[in-house]
């Protein structure tokens, strides 16, 4: 079958992008959920109650959330290749350092700091995409560089109780290793990126230059179209209702979500496991998320439907959560966790937004920064119940706002 230009082109474009993409992604949430299996013994050893690494784990995202619109901005003048590459190499350092804290203090400064480092990486991502993807593809790329997320933890957890083992090599703490070997390959991928990804279609050498023309003047044309029915300035992106209301969906996705990533493997610890089976047991509901992801999402592309699909995920996820929290200490939990993170990983993927195709209109996050602390201070009391409550309240927030902006 002779293929269309169209079809030809974009075969490269994926090929050469999504892989990458995923990989990248992946490594960037094995950062992110780390810290939460480097507490089973790190919370000892610095000193840290559960409120105070609540808090800590928090202040990455609000280093993150000051930082992430300059640093998307700052893309858009540099180009994507440098800052995305400058991105992952810096949070790799800094991921890694935070094997050296000594206490509470120099953990949540490293952690804040790691929010700075890493601040516009993922809508960074998202804009990315916007440079070579026309708008008909980006639901599939946005898709399938979802992915990453439920495999990073389902594939991480073992990886991360199993460097918790290596306790007292070279002199180092389970938990140090954790940091350490998990940075090394996001340091080499920033490094890696220097060479590999290419700014815009105009520059990409891999394709031919029938295959340059075509892209460039569709991705021009569309931009050039959705500027023609609204342009909005940087400054009026912030009071945009559209961009307030997709604030107000992501935070009470990414509350739901980060409350369950940071404190899961605490959680399933009170089944009475070792460490190295919460690693195996944290797999589970991720196994769940990473098949659901797949088909959910192609679901929803054979309906052509995103406003009920994303509103009954956000409904699914505080009903998993719920469950969770009324059956704490026992395997309902996992049972409840499971069925929350069949959907959580659905969210993004259901949702999509037209009018955010350029960094001034990529909605700066609704920050979950307070999240973590609130989770943990129910936590601290002597079932996680509460804790999971909290997360689970957040979920119908973001299928609200989301019937609202549509």
């Amino acid at each position: 079958m002779v293929r269309t230009l169209e079809q030809t082109t974009m075969r490269k474009v994926y090929l050469r992008l999504l892989p990458f993409a995923i990989v990248t992604y992946f490594f960037c949430f094995i950062d992110r959920v780390n810290v939460g299996f480097a507490a089973l013994t790190m919370n000892k050893d610095l000193g840290l109650t559960a409120s105070m690494f609540g808090t800590a784990a928090g202040a990455f995202f609000w280093g993150y959330c000051l930082f992430e619109v300059p640093s998307n901005l700052i893309m858009e003048k540099l180009g994507a290749r440098f800052w995305i590459a400058r991105i992952m190499i810096t949070w790799g350092i800094l991921s890694g350092a935070t094997a050296f804290c000594t206490g509470p203090y120099s953990f949540l400064v490293l952690r804040f700091l790691l929010g700075v480092a890493e601040a516009g990486f993922f809508p960074g991502l998202v804009l990315f995409f916007t440079y070579w993807f026309p708008d008909r593809h980006r639901a599939r790329i946005v898709g399938g560089f979802f992915v990453a997320l439920p495999l990073a933890v389902m594939t991480g957890a073992p990886i991360s109780t199993a460097l918790l083992g290596l306790d007292g090599l070279q002199g180092l703490t389970g938990w140090q290793w954790i940091f350490i070997a998990e940075a090394a390959p996001t340091v080499l991928l920033g490094i890696a990126a220097l060479f590999f990804v290419t700014d815009r279609p105009a520059q990409a050498r891999w394709l031919s230059a029938e295959e340059r023309i075509w892209l460039t003047g569709i991705i021009d044309d569309e931009r050039r179209r959705i500027e023609a029915r609204r342009k909005v300035s940087l400054l009026r992106s912030f009071f945009d209702p559209k961009v307030l209301l997709l604030s107000l969906t992501w935070l009470g996705m990414v509350t739901a979500g980060y409350g369950v990533v940071f404190f899961v493997p605490q959680i399933i610890k009170q089944l009475g496991l070792t460490n190295m089976q919460v690693g195996w047991a944290t797999m589970i509901p991720y196994f769940c998320g990473a098949v659901s992801v797949v088909t959910w999402g192609w679901i929803s592309d054979r309906m052509g439907e995103r406003r009920w699909n994303l509103f009954w995920a956000c409904v699914v996820a505080a009903t998993g959560l719920v469950v969770a929290g009324l059956f704490s200490g026992t395997y309902g939990a996992l049972i409840g966790i499971s069925i929350a993170a069949v959907s959580m990983a659905n969210k993004a993927r259901s949702g999509r937004c037209r009018q955010c195709s350029s960094p001034a209109r990529l909605p700066p996050p609704a920050s979950p920064g307070s999240t973590p602390s609130a989770i943990s201070a129910a936590q601290s009391a002597p079932s996680s119940s509460a804790g999971s409550r909290t997360a689970a309240a957040a979920s119908p927030v973001g299928s609200t706002a989301w019937q609202v902006l549509l």
